[in-house]
């Protein structure tokens, strides 16, 4: 009997080895097969005609493969010590769908690839909101486009703000290699969730272009540009105080607290390869209008030498007319304004104005077709090469004095401004004494020049237009472009 008890002892113990072994054989392969960063998946879009980097990780020192479907070409690399492991590959015109496999021992392969257009889209709450609205603030004319959207067509989302409408919020004191977020077709469900500025974007370049298109989307209601900023590029602004990213107190400010939000969902894509950069930021910047103005250029100028393929067009959103603080204050007046030198210092800009969507107690301006639109025009103009049609904001240029009048001359109108022969509301003149009164004005027949006047003001020396948190537009160029707000004093 003893003997059988240590028989069956061995045997079980053998079992019990051999089952370790399985599993500990299982679990190898597991580790061993690559691991990609959310970013690299089935259903995604990669920029055509470029280079593109693909990464991940994989057995430390190992030899990774790669093969691309279109070209049926095969790379190799080796894994570091870590087992990270980057690789560049060439891509062909706009089409697909395609596959790419990677294997260090164990094949893995990403499906239903397209290679087209890639624009990365962020800002805080304007570029944030869905398609299907925010609660109790809805988005115009997205419900029947939400209804109409199929998985045929060549639009692409990732998302990194919400899954299933659930919203995500990723941030960390520290540089992020990935995040949460997925690539999606062009369902229902998945166009209701995905930022309707970001949407119409990709809807209008997409039928123009007739390619694929790709967006990133990745934003936070209420944040700073701060917050967006990495350490490089905020350090030299001694201003700031960045003493919480060494130190182990909690976050509890996210959408104030620099660096946050780009380490968390701008660093883990630097690596993407992208078209281009949209930015629907600024309400929250009002309070440092100033700081603003220098801090933008530095924040662009940053984010081209992270992705490190050139000066990529940046077209952004100026901030839509909103009572703030009340209808009559200037602190979003003030931002408009240095959103407009914005785009006079950082280098193949555009910027869209939201002048005619405002609205006196809703933030979020409810028509994003036209945000979205606008900012297509900037792109298939500036970045795309097309042409016959307006895109760029109408901004004042200078003015005139002559006699009781001023005339004021404007950019991006060459066609003249309209409506003609129409009393136009929103200006204001004012003398020596600095003090503004309501002012006549219209766009004179001959010259198409603006004229500016008011009887109470002999000798004018300054005007206004819109200068004030919210107004409405009432002059246009021939495209139906709003003229920016504008000031000729700086008082």
């Amino acid at each position: 009997m003893k003997k059988l008890f240590l028989s069956r002892m061995k045997v079980k113990s053998l079992i019990t080895f051999l089952l370790l072994v399985h599993f500990l054989s299982i679990s190898t392969l597991v580790e061993a097969k690559v691991q990609l960063p959310s970013v690299l998946s089935s259903n995604m879009v990669l920029q055509q005609q470029t280079d593109v980097k693909l990464w991940g990780k994989a057995k430390e020192n190992s030899s990774v493969t790669i093969k691309t479907s279109w070209d049926n070409k095969t790379y190799k690399t080796t894994a570091d010590k870590q087992g990270k492991w980057l690789l560049s590959v060439s891509t062909p015109t706009a089409g697909g769908p395609y596959e790419i496999t990677f294997s260090d021992g164990e094949a893995l392969t990403l499906k239903n690839i397209l290679i087209g257009e890639v624009w990365f889209c962020s800002g805080q709450s304007n570029m944030e909101m869905p398609m299907s609205g925010f609660d109790r603030q809805p988005t115009q004319g997205t419900n029947d486009i939400i209804t109409k959207a199929k998985a045929s067509t060549p639009i692409r989302i990732y998302n990194t703000d919400s899954k299933d409408g659930r919203w995500v919020r990723q941030y960390s004191k520290t540089p992020q290699e990935d995040c949460k977020g997925e690539w999606l077709e062009n369902t229902p469900v998945n166009v209701s969730h995905t930022s309707a500025a970001a949407y119409f974007f990709a809807r209008y370049i997409q039928e123009v272009l007739e390619v694929p298109v790709g967006i990133i989307v990745s934003s936070l209601g209420g944040s700073k540009v701060e917050a967006w900023m990495s350490r490089e590029a905020i350090s030299p602004f001694k201003s700031i105080d960045l003493a919480i990213l060494d130190n182990d107190e909690p976050v509890k400010n996210i959408t104030a607290t620099p660096c946050v939000l780009y380490n968390g969902k701008i660093a883990p894509f630097t690596n993407f390869t992208i078209k281009g950069f949209l930015w629907y930021q600024g309400e929250s910047n009002r309070d440092n209008a100033d700081l603003y103005q220098s801090l933008m250029p530095a924040f662009v100028k940053d984010l081209r030498s992270k992705w490190n393929i050139g000066e990529f067009p940046f077209y952004f959103v100026e901030i839509a007319p909103f009572n703030y603080e009340g209808a009559d204050g200037t602190s979003a007046a003030r931002m408009r304004e240095v959103q407009q030198q914005n785009m006079k210092d950082i280098s193949n800009s555009g910027m869209v104005t939201t002048l005619d969507i405002g609205h006196p107690v809703f933030i979020h301006p409810t028509d994003k077709e036209t945000v979205g639109n606008r900012l297509a025009l900037w792109a298939l103009a500036q970045t795309y090469g097309r042409k016959g049609f307006g895109y760029a904001t109408p901004i004042y240029k200078s003015m005139e004095i002559s006699g009781n009048k001023i005339y004021i001359n404007v950019d991006n109108a060459q066609r003249g401004l309209c409506p003609m022969w129409t009393p136009l509301e929103g200006f204001e003149i004012a003398g020596e004494d600095k003090v503004f009164y309501p002012a006549h004005a219209e766009i004179e027949t001959k010259t198409t020049r603006l004229a500016v006047s008011c009887d109470k003001v002999q000798h004018p020396v300054a005007v206004r237009y819109a200068y004030k948190n919210y107004v409405k537009a009432s002059v246009f160029n021939i495209y139906g472009i709003p003229v920016a707000p504008f000031r000729t004093d700086n008082w």
